[in-house]
């Protein structure tokens, strides 16, 4: 057993679990994949893996994080023109122009750029946040944009949102593209926690321009090789000077590789390592990717996560451990940890106690 606080959380007393999600669709890839292109099998794909996604978290008690682009709330061609913003992003890649890209009448016709029936599935799941992805996957590094079309995308994305009761209080930029220069007008919008970038030199948020393959081959070594060390996040750094926290992504869950295979054993080794070092050190362990990276190899990737959903599980029962959104990890700190219960993020359900495994 261990002490009810580890001095070098600094928090609760527990260690957290958080898993986010940057869904996006095509939005996320347009600028270097076609709808009809290769890709289209994954973006399509991962229609099918959100229900899934929605049903394992739902089993295991997971809070996740959604960070949904504002394009994808729009049910029509129509309503989306509705919460255009007058300003736009005019970058000097004007590949990266998502007002440009050819779109339908609507998710019927358009699956690919329209999504408010996942989103209303998202919304019935039990505990689940929705955050922002921005309106437009509005890119917050690139050039020829600005805090002002920033400022005007955000507010469009907030806008669509609240036709569905959805308040945003958490933000994941696009590409992890965090502009230190924007955060006050983050935090006007009444949104208190993005997710920083995992640790290491390769990880950080990239224009266009600096995506290169070595550094794209650096990210994929450093799932199997330890490179950028521990992942473990401290309660005692989520909150920065500015007021907005940061809830630092750990590890991002790169999909099933048919080529990797021999290595499937050792990815999910790291993985499942870092859970049990959260929970075993009161720390934070967060977790993300797309759902569309699990829009090929469905059962496999579903057999990966839910394998470390076992993990999380056998640590909430055996350590308290418990599973947070990123909105919850940021009210918790703001609050200084007066929050002594999680109003709907603790329930664990029967199921997830009979199928959690020990180490």
């Amino acid at each position: 057993m261990k002490s009810s606080v580890n001095p070098r959380s600094a928090g609760p007393g527990y260690g957290a679990f958080v898993i986010s999600l940057d869904f996006e669709l095509h939005w996320g890839v347009r600028d270097h994949e076609r709808p009809n292109g290769p890709y289209g099998a994954n973006l399509l794909g991962a229609r099918k893996a959100i229900p899934r996604l929605l049903e394992l978290f739902e089993r295991y008690g997971i809070s996740a994080t959604w960070a949904i682009v504002g394009f994808l709330f729009a049910r029509s061609r129509e309503e989306r023109r509705k919460f255009e913003p007058a300003l736009r992003p005019c970058y000097y890649d004007q590949s990266l122009d998502a007002y440009a890209e050819p779109i339908g009448n609507g998710e019927d016709d358009d699956p690919l750029h329209f999504a408010p029936s996942l989103i209303d599935q998202i919304q019935r799941c039990p505990q689940q946040e929705i955050a922002t992805h921005t309106f437009s996957h509005h890119y917050c590094r690139e050039p020829g944009q600005t805090v002002d079309t920033f400022r005007a995308d955000l507010n469009s994305a907030i806008a669509i949102a609240a036709e569905r009761g959805i308040q945003f209080r958490s933000i994941i930029f696009p590409r992890n593209q965090v502009n230190p220069e924007y955060t006050q007008a983050v935090l006007d919008a009444g949104i208190t926690c993005y997710r920083g970038s995992e640790h290491g030199w390769m990880h950080r948020g990239i224009t266009r321009r600096e995506r290169t393959l070595g550094l794209r081959v650096a990210r994929v070594a450093d799932t199997y090789i330890d490179i950028s060390g521990n992942r473990i996040a401290r309660w005692n750094e989520i909150l920065e000077p500015s007021g907005l926290c940061n809830v630092r992504a750990s590890r991002f869950l790169w999909p099933y590789r048919p080529g990797l295979k021999r290595l499937e054993e050792k990815r999910l080794k790291r993985m499942i390592d870092q859970v049990r070092l959260a929970a075993l050190e009161d720390g934070i362990f967060h977790i993300w990717f797309h759902p569309h990276n699990f829009g090929v190899h469905l059962e496999q990737n579903l057999r990966v996560l839910e394998t470390i959903l076992q993990e999380f599980a056998f640590a909430r029962e055996r350590y308290g451990m418990r599973s947070l959104s990123m909105d919850t990890v940021a009210r918790m700190v703001r609050e200084g940890f007066r929050l002594s219960t999680v109003q709907d993020e603790n329930t664990v359900p029967p199921t997830a106690q009979k199928e959690s495994v020990p180490a």
